[in-house]
């Protein structure tokens, strides 16, 4: 996993998503500190970092998951505020992949698919079912679709919730640790099928320890300690001349 990937379409220079002066707090525990971030259109980001950094807070203040007490987030040219038609609106184009799936159990793969097309989309379901095989063809799943979750093997419920999310049409797909739950020989087939999407140009946050990944696949890589991105770089910059101690360190310990 080498070979830098070239998506067919040139990085728009428009940002799709604007993260300004940004904090958030649990409590009395600053976990993100002035946060500042632009992701242009089709830009694959890479976040990375010890665990407690705040990572996966950041992505989830992207579509609202986990709410912001201070600066700006502007998704699509629409601010996050505490106007829910906002939120609604950009939560329908902001794809979300959990590091544990969060797929319906009792409802078939099919059904887990056609669910937000249907109820968020008011797409026709006949429609909604077509585009969820077309989806999971895409993610080589298809014939699982009238199975249940629990029949399947983690790698498979991973795909499956990404076959999810692109049913909604995204702008934007975001990763939190879509392999750190998996077994190891489980993850390539999850891997495969985001290094697809990005050669196709979509626009992507994936927070990850999968760094050949990072090296193949990213525009650029973060790096985030106590709750500051600390460091940002092009992969060959970020991973033969890191510039911060604490990414150093960080990479010393997981580059064997």
């Amino acid at each position: 996993m080498n070979d830098k990937i070239e998506s067919q379409e040139k990085l728009s220079d428009s940002p799709i998503i604007q993260i300004i002066e940004m904090h958030k707090w649990f409590g009395d525990f600053h976990v993100l500190r002035d946060i500042n971030l632009s992701v242009n259109k089709g830009e694959r980001i890479v976040i990375c970092g010890p665990s407690g950094s705040g990572k996966s807070t950041l992505i989830r203040c992207i579509n609202r998951l986990e709410e912001h007490q201070r600066g700006r987030i502007i998704v699509d040219n629409i601010e996050l505020t505490n106007d829910i038609k906002n939120v609604e609106k950009i939560r329908a184009e902001v794809g979300m992949v959990f590091q544990h799936f969060n797929l319906f159990p009792h409802l078939t793969i099919l059904d887990n698919l056609t669910l937000g097309p249907i109820w968020v989309r008011k797409t026709p379901r006949a429609k909604a079912e077509d585009m969820a095989m077309y989806y999971l063809e895409k993610v080589h799943i298809a014939e699982q679709a009238k199975k249940f979750p629990g029949q399947l093997s983690g790698g498979q419920q991973q795909r499956v919730a990404i076959a999810r999310s692109l049913c909604m049409k995204p702008k934007v797909m975001l990763f939190d640790e879509p392999t750190s739950a998996l077994d190891p020989e489980m993850v390539k087939e999850v891997l495969d099928v985001m290094i697809q999407l990005a050669q196709e140009g979509m626009t992507m946050l994936v927070v990850s320890h999968e760094m050949g990944f990072a090296r193949s696949v990213a525009h650029r890589v973060l790096f985030m300690d106590f709750g500051q991105i600390l460091e940002q770089n092009t992969p060959k910059e970020f991973f033969s001349n890191p510039q911060h101690e604490r990414s150093k360190l960080f990479l010393s310990q997981i580059l064997h």
